[in-house]
C-alpha cells in the first residue's frame, strides 16, 4: 500500500481519537470518552455488544471508585481510504483490585470516519489475548522509587493531577492566542514529506511483524523482507523467509500465546535506506509460565522500486522475567473475546476491508 499526504493528516485524527479513549477510560471521564466515537457508534467487547454510548456509561461509570488504571495502546497499524479507516492496536491495561495486580493484554480491531473534519470511531471490537493477575503490592503513600520529592499522582475524574495540568496548559495557549492570529502555517518540501511518508512505511512494517509473529502468519512475515535479507532472533537465525518460516512453527508450537508491544521508535532516513531501533515488550505463556521480556529490534531498511521491506534485524534481548502462570481465561475475563494463532483471528476479517 502507498501512503500519502492525506493518509499522514488521518492518521493524526485516529491517533488522537485513540488516545482520547484509553484517557477518557483511564480518567473516568465521561464526556472524554464520549469524544472518542461518533454518535451512532457500535461497539463489541464480549461482555457488552451494541451502541457505544451504552458501552461509555459503563466503563466511565464502573471506572469512578478504581484505583487509577492505566491502557498502553500501541502498535496502532492504521489503513486509511478517503473519509473512513481501519486499524488494529495492541492495548496493555493495568487493572487493581484490593487484592489483585492484573495486566491484561489485548486488542482493539476498530472501524473509523471522519464526519465534519474530525475522525471518531464507528466500530470497535475488543480483543483478549493473555493476562498476568498477581498479589497487590501497589503502594501510593511514599513517593516512587526514584522520585524523594514530590510527584504528581493519578486518580481518577476531577481528582487526577494530569487532568488539572491539562486544562492549566490549555487555558495558558487560549490566553496567547491572540498572538497566534495570522500565523505562517509549516511549509514542507518534497523531502521532508517523502521522511514523513518513509518513516510511516517503516513504522508498518514493525506492526506487520509483530502481526506475523502473534498470528502465526507467515505469508504476512515473509513479505516485509526483503529475499536478501538476515535476521538474528536467536531463536531463528536465517534470511527473513526462513525466519517466517521457523518463529511460527516453535510459536505455535510452544506457546499458548504471545503478545509483542512495541514503542520508542527511533527511525533515522536518507534517501532509499534508513536504520531504526524498536524497543519491544513481548509477553507469553509458554510451559506453565509467564514470560516477559523486554529489549530492541536495531534494523536497516531498504527502499526498492518504491516499496519499504527490511534488510536486517537482529533483536536486543534487555531483560526477562519468568513467573508461574497466573493466566486466567474464566471469572474476570469470561464473558471477553479471545485472540488466537491463524487466520482465525478477528483481525483478518477486519482487514479484509482494506
Amino acid at each position: 500500500m502507498t501512503l500519502t499526504a492525506h493518509d499522514l493528516v488521518a492518521r493524526h485524527g485516529i491517533l488522537n481519537a485513540l488516545a482520547n479513549h484509553s484517557r477518557g477510560v483511564d480518567r473516568a471521564d465521561f464526556n472524554l470518552l464520549s469524544s472518542a466515537y461518533h454518535a451512532d457508534a457500535t461497539v463489541d467487547y464480549g461482555f457488552y455488544a451494541g451502541p457505544a454510548a451504552t458501552l461509555v456509561d459503563i466503563l466511565a461509570g464502573a471506572q469512578k471508585g478504581t484505583p487509577p488504571t492505566l491502557h498502553r495502546t500501541c502498535n496502532m497499524w492504521i489503513q486509511v481510504d478517503g473519509d473512513r479507516a481501519i486499524s488494529e492496536s495492541y492495548v496493555i491495561a493495568y487493572v487493581e483490585e484490593a487484592e489483585l495486580q492484573r495486566f491484561v493484554f489485548g486488542r482493539y480491531l476498530d472501524r473509523h470516519e471522519c464526519r465534519n473534519s474530525e475522525w471518531r470511531l464507528s466500530h470497535r471490537q475488543y480483543l483478549l489475548d493473555g493476562n498476568t493477575n498477581r498479589p497487590n503490592t501497589a503502594t501510593r503513600a511514599d513517593p516512587p522509587v526514584g522520585h524523594e520529592n514530590y510527584v504528581p499522582i493519578g486518580a481518577k475524574g476531577a481528582a487526577d493531577a494530569g487532568r488539572a495540568l491539562m486544562a492549566f496548559h490549555q487555558a495558558s495557549f487560549r490566553q496567547n492566542s491572540s498572538s497566534q492570529l495570522g500565523a505562517e502555517p509549516m511549509t514542507v518540501d518534497a523531502n521532508a514529506l517523502d521522511v514523513a511518508l518513509s518513516r510511516a512505511a517503516i513504522q508498518d512494517l514493525t506492526y506487520a511483524y509483530c502481526r506475523g509473529v502473534d498470528r502465526g502468519d507467515k505469508a504476512l512475515l515473509t513479505s516485509i523482507f526483503h529475499e536478501d535479507s538476515t535476521v538474528i532472533s536467536g531463536v531463528i537465525n536465517g534470511t527473513g523467509a526462513e525466519f517466517a518460516d521457523g518463529i511460527v512453527d516453535f510459536c505455535v508450537a510452544n506457546f499458548e500465546y504471545c503478545f509483542h508491544s512495541v514503542a520508542n521508535q527511533w527511525i533515522d532516513i536518507t534517501g532509499d535506506t534508513a536504520i531504526g531501533e524498536h524497543y519491544v515488550v513481548a509477553h507469553l505463556t509458554a510451559g506453565g509460565n509467564d514470560v516477559m521480556t523486554g529489549g530492541r529490534y536495531v534494523d536497516s531498511y531498504e527502499r526498492r522500486n518504491g516499496v519499504w521491506k527490511i534488510k536486517s534485524r537482529t533483536f536486543v534481548n534487555d531483560w526477562t522475567t519468568t513467573h508461574a502462570s497466573t493466566m486466567q481465561r474464566g471469572e474476570f475475563y469470561e464473558p471477553l473475546k479471545w485472540g488466537c494463532f491463524g487466520k482465525n483471528d478477528p483481525v483478518y476479517a477486519l482487514w479484509a476491508r482494506a
